[in-house]
């Protein structure tokens, strides 16, 4: 018994390395943009192209990891999509043009996306709920760190190719770390293996409670539609605030990039520590009322982004977006079995990351391009309208379910 916490306690701080590493690119491209456009003679909305060709991989490799993991297992697929990313990072620290940041974003994507849903579907039915809000703060820790490392090179070195050639180090050195715990992946399966197999005839009685429903198209259930818009907006504001925050701040407000760099890390600070705090207050508040009161902090703080305040002021804004974004998504993600049945989780859980990382594809190329012709001043505005599709499509879902179960009674 004591040996299977042990390995329990080893396998988790795996997975959270895994997250850290799958946070550290997801900001580093927004970051450093300001000075990588002009140095590879690029145009400043052709981020949005290459963020929209990372979350494309993302959709694909998400949707097909479900197959991938029954195959190859989710170790495999782990340490496979870290050696993609890896070496991704490594070819953007030497670049020469934008075409090269084009083909080097196709395995980024398709790396970034196997992990995350093999480690969020894996945690989810492994490990208890807090542990699925603090899988996604490590993501934050990495996110973090992403624009810290690269202000530290732009600072001191004046190379943004510095910055990611340190980020590709560390993915190489998880890398490392999974290929000498690949064994223990093979063990904890086996022993959750033996664990499952005490339980067949529960495990017979949902297998063909999951059969019979099945047959049930899972986008007519009452207030998924919503729910999934919610998602889509959600991922959209996050990646548009991530990709576009550090542009707005040295073209709309006249600061130096490595500050904006600095300030957007403390963004991704603030989506960090909010779901460590989540996850220690899971078991006092509802998911419901976190994902609101997160939604409301997130308005707050772009609506300091808006107003014609000092600059100390936009600082703030981004905390706060960052501390109201923290609890949403895991708390979406969380809620799916209680909302729209146990049965309908596994299909609505791919359903989900797949319309979010549609968000995460569409939204910030859309804002790049409504900049390019128009101007960054705009960037609040957008940040507000986004985050208000968010709060009015969760609302809706609460509306209709509350609508629901009334009538059941």
């Amino acid at each position: 018994m004591e040996e299977g916490v042990y390995l329990a306690t080893w396998f988790l701080i795996i997975i959270y390395l895994a997250f850290i590493s799958l946070g550290l690119p997801d900001s580093l491209l927004g970051s450093a943009w300001p000075v990588i456009w002009p140095d590879i003679g690029s145009s400043f909305g052709a981020a949005g192209i290459v963020s929209m060709i990372i979350a494309g991989g993302t959709i694909v490799s998400s949707l097909v990891s479900g197959s991938m993991i029954q195959r190859w297992g989710t170790g495999n697929i782990t340490l496979f999509s870290c050696i993609l990313t890896a070496g991704a990072l490594l070819g953007f620290s030497v670049a020469p043009s934008m075409l090269w940041f084009v083909i080097l974003a196709i395995p980024l994507g398709l790396g970034a996306g196997a992990v995350d849903a093999a480690l969020n579907h894996y945690v989810a039915e492994n490990y208890k709920a807090h542990h699925m809000n603090w899988l996604h703060c490590f993501w934050g820790v990495g996110a973090t760190m992403g624009p810290i490392i690269m202000s530290t090179y732009i600072a001191n070195q004046n190379s943004w190719r510095g910055g990611y050639a340190a980020v590709a180090i560390i993915q190489f050195s998880l890398v490392l770390i999974l290929l000498a715990t690949l064994p223990l992946w093979k063990r904890v399966a086996a022993a959750r293996k033996l664990e499952h197999s005490k339980n067949d005839e529960l495990v017979q009685g949902d297998q063909l409670q999951a059969e019979t429903m099945a047959k049930v198209n899972v986008l007519r259930i009452k207030g998924v539609k919503p729910t999934l818009i919610a998602f889509l907006f959600y991922c959209g504001v996050e990646a548009t605030v991530g990709l576009w925050g550090a542009s707005y701040l040295v073209g709309a407000r006249s600061i130096t990039a490595e500050t904006a760099a600095g300030w957007i890390s403390l963004y991704y600070g603030g989506i960090t520590v909010g779901r460590l705090i989540t996850g220690f207050i899971t078991l006092k508040v509802s998911n419901r009322l976190l994902i609101r009161y997160g939604q409301v902090i997130s308005v707050v703080g772009g609506v300091l982004l808006l107003l014609p305040l000092p600059i100390s002021f936009s600082l703030t804004g981004f905390i706060l977006i960052g501390l109201g974004l923290a609890p949403i998504y895991p708390g979406l993600l969380h809620e799916t079995p209680s909302r729209f049945g146990r049965e309908n989780s596994a299909k609505l859980m791919g359903y989900q990351m797949a319309v979010a990382y549609t968000g995460t594809t569409l939204l910030p190329p859309a804002f790049g391009l409504l900049a390019t012709q128009t101007s960054l001043t705009l960037f609040p505005l957008v940040v507000i309208a986004l985050l208000a599709f968010m709060l009015l499509s969760a609302e809706r879902v609460n509306f209709i379910l509350n609508k629901h179960s009334k009538a059941d009674l």
